[in-house]
């Protein structure tokens, strides 16, 4: 038995706090959730972009078009077809499109994507063929037998396709963003998909009508969250252009990285009632600022465990700004080195299992034996992922995060979590944000917002709460922090910078 080890408390509490409720999802497949929208209300917004809309019949109508020719090319269940596209109204209709096709999409935003990344995922995903636009057309390295279509080409009306689809057939292949070499792709299924958007929390209570914003490249899985998730369940889609605060403004929901998120101001948000963020440490004054207004969720999951498999709310009367605890059908456990279950309040590894462990990586075996693994505690033939993730159990059952395995650094000989000292520095007075990074193996270096925070201060409350040598030997404050295409704080645009500093004090 794998909790013989444990106190009967600890087993008790290892199985209440580590499983999320038990939901029905009546019927995973995305499209037919879309589908019924188109039927119900097919004069309703389903999107707008820079002055354009589309109704939901609309959609319905040009995506099934597009399934029919797609079919005709040849797609099949199982399939692969990429979408490089940036955000626009066609990028949903090629979306809907490969979906009811059966199809699995493949998302690249090919206004950012380097012609060798694509080339890569044309290659690993094997994407015989691929949707465009016009505009775009000419950036798409076509290998030979490949075919490429433009989205912005009228189609022929024709019924869209009986695709014999499974809830455990593909609904998208995501690349990773590969900071330890090349992308990986994964597939995420129906099924996978639909257990986070049609139940709650993760459906973010959006009803028809709803305006959701839309501001994260279509590469990230987020992007997935809020397409899908809005378009399931009858919402209007409010697709950014070149200032997400535009979209933000208008919106009643919004999904955001912490430092997407941060770039917005609450008071020109009037709308906004729900707040998700996840894809990286959220600080607690910016939780605390939205908090205020909005219901803010505090979310955590790796791109394996589609999109986030742990939601929390958060109020600013909280002790601790926590991820919760597992969303409906997951589950999560916290192992030790010998993935055994840990007691509460122990600090561990966290592995996800449930509905939303996804189907793995294309053609990496290697990798796929090292991070997923058949799951003991539901048996069955199911498996479980490892996150990488650091968290414990509080005594309430909920998921605290502290970093990630691969962010624990050695600096002087000692580990250090760099994600703690990022933590006692927004603690500091004026701090919303900081990030921190090992330059070498004796040396930390911070780097926080707003650019008024004195970073002496700064320097003196981690020395103040934290070893010596956690401490950084510069704080420097910035007004904004470089973001990634995904939204993500770009640490090595970070270390960079500091590099320049250090030539030029030379």
């Amino acid at each position: 038995m794998p909790l013989r080890h444990l106190t009967p408390h600890d087993q008790q509490l290892f199985r209440q706090y580590g499983r999320g409720p038990t939901v029905p999802v009546l019927d995973p497949l995305l499209h037919h959730a879309v589908a019924r929208h188109a039927l119900a209300t097919p004069h309703a917004v389903a999107a707008e972009h820079q002055g354009a809309r589309i109704t939901y019949g609309e959609l319905d109508r040009y995506a099934g078009a597009l399934a029919a020719r797609l079919v005709r090319e040849g797609v099949r269940p199982g399939d692969h077809v990429g979408l490089f596209v940036r955000r626009s109204i066609p990028m949903l209709v090629g979306l809907l499109g490969i979906l009811k096709a059966g199809a699995a999409y493949v998302p690249q935003d090919i206004g950012l994507a380097p012609p060798a990344q694509l080339t890569h995922v044309i290659r690993t995903a094997r994407t015989r063929v691929v949707l465009t636009v016009a505009e775009h057309a000419h950036r798409v390295p076509l290998p030979d037998g490949h075919l490429l279509l433009t989205l912005d080409e009228p189609l022929p009306y024709a019924p869209a396709p009986h695709a014999r689809v499974s809830g455990d057939d593909g609904a998208y292949v995501l690349f990773t963003s590969g900071t330890t070499g090349r992308p990986n792709g994964v597939k995420v299924t129906h099924r996978n998909v639909a257990n986070l958007l049609l139940t709650e929390p993760g459906g973010l209570g959006v009803r028809p009508g709803d305006r959701v914003a839309q501001l994260l490249n279509i590469a990230f899985d987020m992007a997935a969250w809020e397409i899908l998730g809005c378009l399931t369940r009858g919402g209007t889609l409010v697709i950014r252009g070149k200032d997400p605060a535009a979209a933000a403004r208008t919106a009643d929901v919004l999904v955001a990285t912490p430092t997407v998120l941060s770039g917005l101001d609450p008071a020109a948000c009037p709308r906004v009632r729900t707040v998700a963020v996840a894809g990286e440490p959220c600080p607690r004054p910016l939780a605390d600022r939205w908090a205020r207004q909005a219901a803010f969720f505090n979310c955590c999951g790796p791109t394996e465990t589609t999109i986030v498999n742990t939601m929390s709310r958060h109020e600013g009367s909280a002790p601790l700004l926590t991820i919760g605890r597992p969303t409906p059908n997951n589950t999560v456990y916290v192992l030790d080195a010998d993935r055994r279950p840990l007691p509460i309040g122990e600090v561990g590894e966290m592995w996800a299992g449930g509905a939303c462990v996804s189907a793995g990586y294309l053609g990496d075996d290697a990798l796929n034996a090292e991070r997923y693994a058949p799951d003991p505690f539901l048996g069955g033939g199911r498996r479980m992922f490892r996150t990488r993730d650091l968290g414990r159990w509080t005594p309430g059952g909920e998921l605290e995060h502290l970093g990630r395995t691969d962010d624990q650094v050695k600096v002087r000989g000692f580990r250090v979590e760099l994600d703690s000292v990022s933590s006692v520095l927004e603690a500091a007075a004026g701090c919303t944000r900081a990030v921190t990074l090992r330059r070498d193996a004796r040396t930390l270096v911070s780097f926080v917002c707003p650019a008024d925070v004195d970073p002496d201060a700064a320097r003196r409350a981690v020395a103040d709460a934290l070893p010596y040598y956690c401490v950084p030997e510069q704080v420097l404050p910035l007004a904004l922090l470089p973001e990634t295409d995904r939204g993500k704080v770009d640490k090595q645009a970070l270390l960079h910078m500091i590099e320049e500093r250090v030539a030029v004090a030379r």
